[in-house]
């Protein structure tokens, strides 16, 4: 078999080798567009936490968008807790650790409405985390439970959502009250 002049012999295992365009955010959807312009405003917001300079670095010897290289380590950090740990280890991390760093963050800060959504998120997730334990065989029997977990806790604390009040109040409140002795209601002055 004779190879063609000016071919080696790579081309004839990935003929469109050459032809394989890089991404190009002009060709992006503007939706997509407006998530990754989203993703870099975060970056730029906490840039010793995402090492911001150093993807800038790489987008500038690249050519791509530093975004992508920010999604890909997520990505890979993800992977390997999700080996290391497994779901259950994702499903603590979602619901202990930045509901730990906004309660720290509530301690200190002088308005009140923050230390109240953290103390009912808390409430709740100690309701759940009891209620899991005595269901732990029906729990693992639903498939892809973790990942609905994991859903669930961002729903409890996410600011535009604030399901932890919303739980509390229709259910976690009217179920404790009547068990609870009545204590007079704080009047603010």
């Amino acid at each position: 078999f004779h190879y063609p002049p000016n071919r080696n012999r790579c081309s004839r295992f990935y003929p469109l080798k050459d032809s394989i365009p890089s991404i190009n955010l002009t060709m992006v959807h503007p939706k997509v567009e407006e998530t990754l312009d989203k993703v870099d405003g975060f970056m730029a917001k906490y840039p010793s936490i995402t090492q911001y300079e150093r993807l800038q670095e790489l987008e500038d010897k690249t050519g791509q968008s530093k975004v992508f290289f920010f999604l890909a380590g997520c990505t890979l950090a993800t992977g390997i807790l999700y080996l290391t740990g497994g779901s259950k280890l994702l499903t603590d991390l979602v619901s202990f650790v930045y509901p730990a760093y906004m309660s720290f963050k509530a301690l200190d800060s002088a308005t009140d409405t923050d230390d109240k959504q953290w103390l009912t998120y808390w409430v709740v997730f100690s309701f759940v985390s009891i209620f899991e334990q005595c269901l732990f065989f029906i729990t693992t029997l639903i498939p892809f439970y973790s990942f609905g977990k994991v859903g669930f806790f961002l729903w409890l604390y996410h600011p535009k959502f604030l399901g932890a009040q919303m739980l509390y109040g229709s259910t976690i409140r009217p179920l404790i009250l009547p068990y609870l002795p009545q204590t007079p209601v704080k009047k603010v002055a």
